[in-house]
């Protein structure tokens, strides 16, 4: 990497990081993106690779920075006591198990297929930013809340799936569905993927690393790569976390959400 992509890669982990620890989401739905703009997609020859490849490569190095995002910002959500451990305990199982079966079939198709599929949850993101931004959800009451093993445990499974299988932290499905099934209030959910991360992200991230090889890739290669974003998160992560507990975040999401879903459509080529 020359010293530009670091700079580059460092600033995208930064924005990443920030983003992250705000809205409770690993970083993915910005690294991943933000790579594929920057960088492309190529074959070893330097060529354009319709198939993206190197989307693969992404994923490993997202997965690597998403540790980074949810241990900074976890450490900030402790402080402020939003963490219930119940939660955490129940998603946890399901969650690790599920982002196993994510990552492998994840490898069995090409790049482009899953980077297709993240790009259709950017749009889905910022809708339901949009919704809550405009309608706000009103915050549960302590007995309204119905955090079951049952309903928990299966947020767990669809979110660690959808962390393996697209290299996202998992908290751009896991919130959603926190609040709508399981009634948990916003921070609390926000604290609770960040915690879930800790301990899912590191396991997805060695299975996606072990099979780079199959995809022609070089895990040294995503190694520096995260690195280098992961040094941006570790500034931006704890920041964004201590916003979660300061500000009035709508407007401030609603912003991302724009973002992202144009940067989804510069993805697919309609900008």
């Amino acid at each position: 990497m020359t010293p530009t992509d670091v700079f580059l890669t460092a600033l995208i982990g930064l924005v990443a990081g920030l983003v992250g620890g705000l809205c409770g989401i690993g970083g993915s739905i910005i690294m991943l993106p933000a790579l594929g703009l920057v960088f492309g997609y190529h074959t070893p020859d330097g060529q354009p690779d319709p198939a993206a490849t190197e989307h693969h490569l992404y994923m490993a190095s997202a997965m690597l920075v998403n540790m980074v995002v949810a241990g900074t910002a976890l450490r900030t959500h402790f402080r402020a006591g939003a963490i219930d451990r119940r939660i955490v305990l129940r998603l946890l199982p399901p969650m690790a198990g599920a982002i196993l079966i994510g990552v492998v079939l994840g490898d069995t198709l090409p790049g482009r297929i899953p980077e297709l599929v993240l790009i259709g949850f950017l749009f889905l993101y910022a809708a339901w930013t949009i919704f809550t931004s405009i309608r706000k959800l009103p915050e549960p009451t302590p007995d309204q809340q119905r955090a079951t093993t049952i309903r928990v445990g299966s947020i767990g499974f669809v979110t660690g799936f959808g962390a393996g299988f697209l290299a996202i932290g998992g908290g751009i499905i896991m919130v959603p569905a926190m609040q709508l099934l399981a009634r948990v209030p916003l921070r609390r959910a926000i604290a609770a993927s960040a915690a879930a991360m800790c301990v899912a992200s590191p396991i997805g991230a060695v299975m996606k690393f072990s099979r780079l090889s199959a995809h022609g890739l070089s895990w040294k290669s995503a190694l520096m790569l995260g690195l280098s974003m992961a040094l941006g998160a570790s500034i931006g992560s704890p920041m964004g976390a201590r916003l979660t507990h300061k500000l009035k975040l709508p407007h401030l999401r609603l912003v991302v959400a724009i973002v992202l879903a144009a940067s989804g459509l510069k993805l697919i080529g309609v900008v």
